[in-house]
């Protein structure tokens, strides 16, 4: 019986040892077929090019094909799963970052676990937040937004792009932080609630800078703060919410690539250093700065200790604000 014991745990170890083999000359000669990034969201806007450009260099760089699957849908929850279903070899990513992190706050039930269904491999940039009001509006200042808000409860409208997205949870919690009392209105995405904000059916908004700066700049909107801590080079006369009265105010919208869970640390890390090569060219940063983004960079423990940080902070967030995404 003891020896039937040893040769068990010796055939065990053996099978162990063949399997750490395998995985590992699979890493080794990975890429070896195409690559499919999933976009939870429709074309167009920042997470599809990112998504495209990451496509194009890794093939550049490798040879293989690398499609781009654009697959929208329950607020990126629908594509979100179908990569956290998929297996863990290298040959299915996927594009997501804020949606991945809030949305475990929002729903009450999710078919994945964000914290262990996913692995980080790379942040590639993250966006801020501008608040702006229409060019001919009174208010001029976030102090004047504030004091109007509360002097006149629940007159003042601010859109959004749909309950659960970035520029609602940026209000709710600047609402918080401030004690302004604004009114919201959903939309289904940036374009309609800009339309409406220059046609002057709401008074005021956070958005994305790549969405709303161009109109700043065309003298269409005025830019009342930035959610960063410091000043953007992208609109350098445009404050900070910080320092405007509020000092711990602070949003950032990150983009980045992440992997199934189980996905060999080695393939994690070649994707990485292919990846961080690309967006240290002063091509992929041009594109970067033309779309109102700022770079991010760094190794897969770098995401991921950024992506913890940013879990405690809006968990932090909604359960302050009480936000839910219906």
């Amino acid at each position: 019986m003891k020896n039937l014991g040893l040769k068990f745990l010796a055939a065990t170890g053996l099978c162990l040892a063949a399997t750490v083999a395998q995985a590992s000359d699979a890493a080794a000669k990975y890429p070896e077929k195409m690559i499919r990034i999933v976009v939870p969201y429709a074309p167009g806007g920042f997470n599809d090019t990112l998504g495209r450009l990451f496509a194009r260099k890794l093939q550049e760089a490798w040879g293989q094909p690398v499609v781009v699957e654009n697959k929208g849908g329950a607020g990126t929850i629908v594509g979100t799963e179908m990569v956290a279903r998929s297996v863990p070899d290298g040959y299915t990513l996927l594009i997501n970052g804020f949606p991945l992190i809030l949305n475990q706050y929002l729903h009450e039930k999710l078919p994945y676990d964000t914290a262990k269904d996913f692995v980080p491999v790379i942040a590639g940039a993250q966006s801020r937040n501008l608040l702006v009001v229409r060019a001919d509006s009174p208010i001029k200042s976030v102090s004047d937004l504030v004091a109007r808000a509360k002097a006149e409860p629940g007159k003042f409208n601010y859109a959004s792009a749909g309950n659960g997205s970035s520029n609602h949870v940026t209000m709710e919690y600047f609402k918080n932080e401030t004690g302004a009392d604004l009114t919201q209105i959903p939309y289904k995405g940036s374009a309609p609630m800009i339309t409406d904000l220059l046609g002057g059916q709401v008074d005021v908004m956070f958005d994305n800078v790549p969405h709303v700066l161009p109109h700043v700049q065309a003298g269409k909107m005025r830019a009342l703060a930035i959610t960063s801590k410091q000043r953007s080079t992208l609109a350098p006369d445009v404050p900070t919410v910080a320092e405007q009265g509020y000092p711990d105010f602070e949003v950032a919208v990150p983009y980045g690539l992440f992997a199934p869970a189980g996905t060999p640390a080695e393939v994690v890390a070649k994707i990485n250093a292919e990846l961080q090569k690309a967006i240290a060219t002063p091509e992929v940063q041009d594109i970067f700065a033309k779309q109102g983004v700022e770079t991010l960079s760094g190794s897969p423990e770098d995401f991921q200790k950024f992506f913890h940080e940013q879990m405690n902070k809006w968990s932090k967030v909604v359960k302050d604000t009480g936000i839910k995404a219906n």
